[in-house]
């Protein structure tokens, strides 16, 4: 199979969808790929790391998508990006379709097949290509939100970790998984009052059990949420529904009553964001101010640390990818149904039924595409 790997064009993204070592295993396989040129030199990788992994350098990316019979990104595709693909063509990348109805229209209009990181499943039940994404950008919140918190980025003054004498900031993180665990532990480590928040309650006491007094855990009434909410310092939205728009848990009105200068660093933003003031921001203007309170909503996050968050995301997707291209999407999914569930566009259907529900698309079952 010959695959296409084109440079990442979304604002500050430097991540690159295969790394030279992935490329390696690719070609081992006895497949070509093809590589945009600079695509990895935002995280250091040259051409000739890439030729010297077996690939061919491609001189723009409108080569890799006229001839690539797979891409492999990281973001999902831009307006010039998905106005160049095409029916049989198969991408593998993220996607996040259900808050973006024009990438949506725009990969259904084009007949491709399209298998989304964020919705590829594993036995536990988790989410293995979207969890090392998650472990960083819950692991920069605390980061990001303590920036933030600076007086002259808008925020009230207020060291996260406090001093001696000093009580330390409040965060408030809804949503105790991969995100919300990873941000917790590290605005513990810096020295916050912490508490998650979560409806489930077996997930509360496996954190209590992993965090003891170090991070407290409370039950997610709509009560107990605005109260806690309206007391901290900052707030980190971690709730995520696999596939389907992040629900709406802080509304307008409740933002207006937080206390001046303190910090909402929405997690969820890639599906549209679980606070109402939220919309995405990048990393050249991460931050706006709504109600006196700041708002970091960058869609993007691990870009921040791309060359970390590159070898974390190849890490997890490599064995996908080889599946695919040793055996086709089909064969590939028909023998996994974790890569099946996966697919979220195939032939100008949508096959994610989370996606169709929002946007208003007939569903096409996963079973009925595969026969």
């Amino acid at each position: 199979m010959l695959i296409g790997v084109p440079k990442e064009i979304k604002n500050h993204e430097y991540r690159v969808g295969l790394t030279p070592s992935s490329v390696r295993e690719l070609v081992a396989h006895g497949h070509k790929v093809q590589v945009e040129t600079m695509a990895g030199a935002g995280i250091g990788f040259t051409d000739n790391d890439y030729v010297a992994a077996g690939a061919t350098i491609a001189a723009s990316a409108s080569d890799i998508f006229a001839s690539a019979e797979m891409i492999i990104k990281v973001k999902e595709p831009q307006k010039v990006e998905y106005e160049q693909l095409r029916e049989g063509q198969l991408l593998f990348t993220y996607l996040h379709l259900a808050p973006d109805p024009d990438q949506t229209a725009g990969l259904v209009k084009s007949g491709v097949t399209a298998i989304a990181y964020e919705t590829v499943t594993d036995r536990a039940g988790g989410l293995p290509l979207l969890a090392p994404m998650s472990e960083v950008a819950g692991r920069m919140a605390p980061q990001v939100g303590a920036a933030a918190l600076q007086k002259a980025n808008g925020g009230r003054g207020m060291l996260l970790g406090g001093v001696p004498g000093v009580a330390p900031a409040k965060v408030v993180v809804i949503g105790g998984g991969v995100v919300g665990t990873n941000a917790a532990r590290i605005a513990a480590g810096m020295g916050a009052d912490v508490i998650i928040l979560d409806k489930n309650v077996k997930r509360l006491t496996y954190l209590d059990d992993l965090y003891g007094p170090r991070i407290k855990t409370q039950y997610a009434t709509i009560d107990d949420t605005e109260a806690l909410v309206l007391e901290a310092d900052m707030v980190v939205g971690a709730v995520l529904v696999p596939g389907a728009a992040a629900p709406k848990l802080i509304k307008k009105e409740q933002l207006s009553r937080m206390k001046p200068g303190s910090v909402i660093v929405d997690v969820a933003i890639d599906q549209g964001g679980c606070f109402e003031t939220s919309k995405a921001t990048t990393h050249a203007d991460p931050t706006y101010i709504v109600d006196d309170v700041v708002h970091y909503c960058v869609a993007n996050m691990p870009g921040a640390v791309a060359r970390t968050s590159t070898f974390a995301l190849n890490n997890a997707t490599l064995p996908f990818a080889l599946a695919l291209a040793d055996k086709g999407w089909k064969r590939a999914c028909q023998d996994d149904p974790h890569l099946a569930a996966g697919l979220n566009v195939h032939a100008g259907k949508i096959t994610y039924k989370a996606v169709a529900d929002a946007l208003g698309y007939e569903y096409l079952p996963i079973e009925s595409a595969l026969a």
